[in-house]
């Protein structure tokens, strides 16, 4: 038995935060949870948290007194899939369009399922997918 039950979270890394929070808040609509001055702001997206982090300063050791959080991050754009519902994907790649976001994939899965890419500010590889092209419902 897998004691794992899921993502809780997942980071994503952008050294600008102001575009991060303006895309992520107002073209993708999440709800902001908080914001650490220019180290992350982080989000609510359904049941887990969508973190992006300023890669420079999440790579520095924790000030004394503070949050023990290791230093971790990444150069570079990466990559995050948002699950959506087939009906919901037109509407959101219309609404990503009419911000500007260019739609650099709208692909149909072979085992059934479709998914739309795009990026973000920061260059990471965003995805919205129908959950079947992982066989989950």
């Amino acid at each position: 038995m897998n004691p794992l039950e899921g993502i809780l979270e997942t980071a994503l890394y952008a050294e600008d935060l102001d575009k991060a929070e303006a895309f992520y808040a107002g073209v993708l609509g999440l709800q902001k949870i908080s914001r650490g001055g220019n180290r992350h702001v982080f989000f609510r997206c359904g049941p887990g948290v969508l973190l992006i982090f300023n890669p420079l300063e999440t790579m520095r050791p924790p000030e004394p007194g503070s949050l023990p959080v290791p230093p971790h991050g990444t150069k570079g754009a990466s990559h995050a899939c948002f699950r959506i519902s087939g009906e919901n994907i037109d509407a959101t790649a219309d609404k990503l369009r009419a911000a500007g976001v260019a739609i650099e994939s709208d692909f149909h899965w072979p085992n059934g399922g479709r998914s739309i890419y795009f990026r973000d500010p920061a260059g990471n590889s965003l995805e919205c997918a129908e959950a079947i092209i992982w066989g989950l419902d």
